[in-house]
């Protein structure tokens, strides 16, 4: 598992699209907390970070597809999952390995955005006037989001070799894990049914966190999406005999 780690964190760090895709990412959510009107912090006259965590997720999920996308099906289309696999290791190994190297992209990419707490912290009045319980606690969804992505973008690399039909499929799921259960839990059919129904979709639990109280029960239920999704990657990748 670690040499999968530092294979595919290095393949990653070598190459151009992980600086593009963090550097894309910084730059869309710089622009929407100091320069779009609508969303600037510094028109909103509030020192809140409230901008970043609500335009995170989305970004995430364009951000993390266009990670994972390759992840597995380029080892389809160049023939290396057989190889891969003649080696002594097992899927676990191989799905962790892979996760958590994206993960940790994840990570870079969401670090340098506490520059973004400290200056509105200092800009605040008194100075350090920020609800930092608040901050931790959106970080920690943020985050624990993104390895819920991350776990829906091996999913979909593991069922194609194309990697744009995987790009869009991940995309898709993160859309509807995240947006689309709340969605359809405000269409008035579901009677008593809808809280339960928006408790299923991620941005329920991602609300919860981010408002600084931390409940083992968001956590867990993030914890269990993640492994269901590397659940259904081992599925997928030992439904074909390679």
């Amino acid at each position: 598992m670690i040499a999968i780690f530092i294979k595919e964190l290095n393949t990653f760090l070598n190459s151009l699209i992980a600086y593009v895709v963090i550097g894309v990412f910084l730059t869309g959510l710089g622009l929407t907390v100091w320069v779009f009107p609508e969303t600037s912090v510094l028109d909103y006259g509030f020192a809140s970070m409230e901008t970043l965590f609500i335009a995170g997720p989305f970004v995430f999920m364009f951000l993390i597809p266009s990670i994972t996308m390759r992840m597995f099906s380029e080892e389809k289309k160049l023939g290396t999952m057989e190889l891969l696999l003649t080696r002594p290791i097992t899927h676990w190994q191989i799905i962790l390995g892979k996760y958590l190297s994206a993960l940790v992209i994840v990570a870079f990419a969401l670090i340098p955005t506490l520059i973004y707490y400290f200056s509105i912290s200092y800009l605040g009045n008194p100075v350090g006037n920020i609800d930092s319980a608040a901050v931790i606690g959106s970080y920690l969804g943020l985050f624990l989001l993104g390895g819920v992505f991350v776990g829906i973008g091996l999913f979909a690399s593991s069922l194609t070799e194309n990697q744009i039909i995987s790009f869009v499929l991940a995309v898709f799921i993160c859309f509807i894990m995240y947006s689309g259960f709340g969605s359809f839990a405000s269409i008035d059919v579901w009677g008593k049914f809808s809280p339960l129904l928006e408790q299923i979709g991620l941005l329920y639990h991602y609300d919860s966190i981010s408002r600084g109280l931390v409940d083992s029960r968001d956590v867990m239920y993030f914890l269990s999406i993640i492994g269901l999704m590397l659940m259904f990657t081992k599925l997928s990748l030992e439904a074909k005999r390679w």
